[in-house]
């Protein structure tokens, strides 16, 4: 399993990058042939089609056929598969949560929380009860923030909502209760939800098209568990201490984070574990009471006063300023869009500024401002696809309690299953984070 996961990790962007190209290229080609009548040829993501002439009977089909193989292609079939062949690839790599929990996602899974002090919003991925039966809050990227959006925008009707759908779990052989479950499709007229085996056949045939292949020289296959081991290896290894990726994972017991994890020998867990006990050992028992008032709001005061002129500080609570408060230069600076015109000054004297230091000999200074230079470019470059994403994207709508009551009201029928409370501890977890 470890050599599994060593020989997955290192074409994971490959994958990424050609499920995210051909949901790309897929949504051109269905644009392009909106654009034309039947019959008439079009051009779209370097291929070249023709509006197939649709008899009746089977208008809701988007068939187009290419001129060089003959052959008839539904369209919006390749679109569907290729949007949420991306959807879950991008949704499992970002989180690392198990097919089940992929499936049970609700758009009563988002939440937000907002900082008592500085007002600011966290969005949060609520994970309910599977394997462990135990629920967990997963802070949602910006990143992931783009793809749920996505989803969220593709799974409404034409009311605005996402459609109510009961699922099927065949591990405990019942039928679950209807829910604004996220990955769900529409086949026949009927909203229906993604089952297992759907997601396993899009990562095959996403993988048949990347061409790659394993060390015997078949094609490579992931398998949904395979993200789960890629996610937590490549957090450890970016330095994410092992206990905290166990409970973002939500295992019981941190061996088993170990174990998932691909890269450290033997040697080396039993070391970090031996490191662990000795530590712990040696605190005094005061590190582990309950923090001050004073503490609590000198934490709070961290995140307000993160603010400066081009953007926002990122750096950890407790941690100095590794740049001395050169912030063009520091990767943790968060750019705000609204300042892009002020980086574009600073960029712009920095050429002067550089222009006339070599026009001086002043070698010394243009070492220096070359990298302020490269750190204003690389925060402008940041802004710009911040932009971009945002173009094509909407806003989550995470919806309110009075929502939710009125929509899961409609199933409250006579006979029919009672609905789960929309948010079981969800509460009691947002409870515990604030205080």
């Amino acid at each position: 399993m470890d050599a599994r996961t060593r020989e997955r990790l290192p074409v994971l962007p490959i994958l990424v990058r050609s499920v995210d190209q051909r949901r790309k290229d897929a949504a051109a080609v269905l644009e392009a042939f909106r654009q034309v009548s039947p019959g008439e040829a079009f051009t779209a993501a370097g291929q070249q089609l023709v509006r197939a002439v649709v008899p009746h009977g089977t208008a809701g089909r988007i068939w187009a056929e290419d001129p060089q193989t003959g052959k008839r292609r539904d369209l919006g079939l390749e679109d569907e598969r290729a949007f949420w062949t991306w959807a879950a690839v991008e949704v499992l790599r970002a989180t690392g949560i198990r097919i089940e929990e992929l499936l049970e996602l609700s758009h009563h899974s988002l939440v937000q929380y907002r900082l008592p002090t500085a007002g600011e919003l966290v969005p949060l991925l609520q994970i309910v009860p599977s394997k462990t039966d135990t629920e967990r809050l997963l802070l949602v990227s910006p990143e992931l923030a783009d793809v749920l959006s996505a989803v969220i925008c593709r799974a409404r009707d034409t009311t605005g909502a996402v459609p109510l759908v009961r699922s099927w779990d065949r591990r405990e052989c019942a039928w679950q209760a209807p829910a604004p479950l996220l990955f769900q499709r529409r086949i026949s007229g009927e909203d229906r939800a993604f089952t297992d085996e759907t997601v396993r056949t899009m990562l095959d045939q996403a993988l048949i098209a990347t061409g790659l292949t394993d060390a015997t020289g078949d094609p490579l296959r992931y398998t949904p568990h395979d993200f789960r081991r890629l996610f937590i290896t490549d957090a450890i290894l970016n330095g994410l201490p092992p206990h905290i990726a166990q409970v973002i994972a939500g295992h019981q017991d941190i061996n088993v984070t170990l174990g998932y994890k691909a890269v450290y020998p033997e040697e080396a867990i039993q070391a970090y574990m031996a490191f662990l006990a000795r530590r712990r050992s040696l605190r005094p028992s005061e590190e582990y009471r309950v923090p001050t008032d004073e503490e609590w709001q000198e934490f709070l005061g961290h995140f307000e006063r993160r603010k400066v002129s081009i953007g926002a500080c990122g750096r950890a609570f407790g941690t100095p300023c590794i740049h001395e408060h050169a912030c063009v230069r520091c990767p943790m600076l968060w750019p705000d869009p609204a300042q892009r015109d002020r980086l574009v000054e600073i960029r712009d004297n920095l050429l002067a500024r550089i222009a006339e230091a070599e026009r001086e000999g002043w070698l010394g200074e243009v070492e220096g401002l070359q990298v302020s230079l490269a750190g204003a470019e690389e925060k402008l470059a940041q802004l710009d696809a911040q932009q971009e994403r945002q173009r094509s994207t909407v806003f989550l709508g995470i919806p309110a309690l009075d929502q939710i009551a009125a929509r899961t009201s409609d199933v409250n029928e006579p006979g029919a299953e009672a609905p789960r409370e929309p948010y079981p501890s969800c509460k009691a977890s947002l409870t515990a984070l604030k205080g």
